[in-house]
This record gives structure tokens, sequence and C-alpha cells, in this order.
């Protein structure tokens, strides 16, 4: 099983970037996938999800209207496209896939927001 994100890097406050999580190893399409991120000294939180099959979305408030969660099921992958990114939301982002009991992590893609 494996989870891959890559799309991270140093952007400007007010700018764009997306991320991607390769997955392999599993049924993809029939598992619940969520962002995570976690900023220095902070704790781990859950910035967006996407259903399996419904691929129903939530948002934490921050980043509502702003960000957008995705998957292609036929590709085994998921996204975070991040428009008008602030520098509070410079952080380790991860990819997690969960059925239960099942749950997997991806090794994180950092984001950093500065000028």
């Amino acid at each position: 099983v494996q989870l891959v994100e890559s799309g991270g890097g140093l952007v400007q406050p007010g700018g764009s970037l997306r991320l991607s999580c390769a997955a392999s190893g599993f049924t993809f399409s029939s598992y619940y996938m969520r962002w995570y991120r976690q900023a220095p000294g902070k704790e781990r939180e859950l910035v967006a999800a996407i259903g399996s099959f419904d691929w129903i979305t939530t948002y934490i408030d921050s980043v509502k209207g702003r960000f957008t969660i995705s998957r292609d099921n036929a590709k085994n992958t998921m996204f975070l496209q991040m428009n008008g990114l602030k520098p509070e939301d410079t952080a380790v982002y991860y990819c997690n896939a969960r059925r239960q009991p099942y749950e997997y992590w991806g090794q994180g893609t950092q984001v950093t927001v500065a000028s």
C-alpha cells in the first residue's frame, strides 16, 4: 500500500498550488479520502474530505471557498486545489485513506506560503 503526495512548494500569499495523492495497493475507489495538515508546533488537523462513492465533500471553515478536494478513481488519485493561499496555510499536508478497519497515510508534502 502506498500513498504518495506531490505538488507542495513555496508560494507567495494569494498564490495557488495543486496537491496530488497517488494511491496504489488497495481499492482506491472504495476508500474515504482526506487531506490533513500539520503546522510546526500544532496538532494535525483535517482540512478536507471526499466520500468514496457519493463524492460528498467537506472542509474546515478556514479553507472553505479557497480549497477544492477532488478525486479521479480511474487514476487512483486525489487532489487538493488550493487558491488564495495565506501564511497560516503553511504546513505539511498529508493524504489519508480510510475504510474501516483499514487506514493509510502518505509521507506528506510541505506547503510554505511566504513572501
